[in-house]
């Protein structure tokens, strides 16, 4: 069996944190998405070729969809060229022609899948890759007086320092900080050199690498990008008063998340004031900075590099 992987043809959706970055080499569990996508695939049997080198027997996959390998295992044995669908009829991949639009049949699957349409998409399959951990592995230093309860991958060169709870399943990438007297719970992940400082809590939350939270902040259900600084006391609200769901504006319109909880999303390169408060389902685009004690209660994207208010 033979298997490509394809860009999606539109990744504004997903932004900030596709700014920069081809939806592929967006994070998850620490890795890149595209990364995790070849794991599952070659682990069943599937042989990863360039699109260039595919042939008629090759199954094509694009990167914004996430699907149970069983089905991929069935479309494989198709001899015609054919579609692969789920449940709601959204494409998710397809065999025997160089596009979908040339394919003369349809298979549907109701295999567990969804199509990583926006960044709260990207949290979701975090919690889902980090939900499978059933261990932990520590490269790095813990400190008798922090707790861990639950499975913690440790990177090398990390150092847990005095005071830290980590409850949950959670990934910390190499040579990070955390500590003293941090809080991080729930699936979340944190890139390499990363630093979480003092009463800072993380809840099920993915930061990039070469980020700093400080000092005195909360971080919850969020997305956080590279290189960014959250100024001491920076608060990501992540919960409605009415406890309906997050709604977020995409290009234009209301999307219902169909999450209760969520934070942020932060691409790379903010800079947030001291005391910067962001209202649950903000965006912030690439470079942006907030002044102190800021209140974010739209999204931030545009070329106004500092907002405050």
């Amino acid at each position: 069996m033979q298997a490509t992987l394809h860009d999606p043809v539109d990744v504004k959706k997903c932004a900030p944190i596709t700014h920069r970055r081809r939806l592929g080499d967006c994070l998850v569990a620490n890795h890149q998405l595209k990364e995790l996508i070849t794991t599952e695939l070659t682990q069943v049997g599937f042989d990863m070729v360039p699109n260039e080198k595919a042939t008629e027997c090759t199954v094509h996959l694009p990167v914004d969809h996430w699907v149970e390998v069983g089905a991929l295992c069935l479309l494989a044995r198709s001899s015609t060229a054919t579609c692969l669908r789920d449940s709601r009829g959204d494409l998710v991949a397809w065999k025997g022609a160089d596009t979908a639009e040339e394919c003369v049949e349809d298979m549907v699957t109701q295999a567990d899948c969804f199509r990583i349409q926006y960044p709260w998409d990207l949290l979701k399959l975090n919690e889902e890759v980090l939900t499978l951990i059933d261990s932990s592995e520590i490269a790095g230093e813990i400190s008798p007086l922090a707790q861990v309860d639950g499975n913690l991958h440790l990177g090398r060169g990390s150092v847990i320092l005095p005071g830290v709870y980590i409850e949950g399943n959670v990934i910390i990438g190499k040579d990070c900080r955390i500590g003293p007297n941090a809080y991080i719970r729930g699936e979340t992940s944190i890139g390499d050199h990363c630093k979480i400082g003092n009463a800072v809590e993380v809840k099920n939350s993915v930061i990039y690498p070469n980020t700093n939270i400080k000092h005195l902040s909360y971080v919850g259900d969020s997305v956080i990008g590279s290189h960014v600084h959250l100024g001491a006391g920076t608060i990501i609200a992540n919960y409605r008063h009415d406890g309906t769901n997050h709604r977020s504006y995409v290009g234009g319109r209301l999307v219902d998340t169909e999450r209760i909880k969520f934070g942020a999303v932060v691409g790379d390169g903010v800079r947030t004031g001291v005391n910067t408060c962001i209202y649950p389902g903000r965006k912030i685009g690439p470079g942006r900075m907030t002044l102190p004690n800021a209140v974010v209660d739209k999204d931030l994207m545009g070329n106004d590099l500092s907002a405050g208010k």
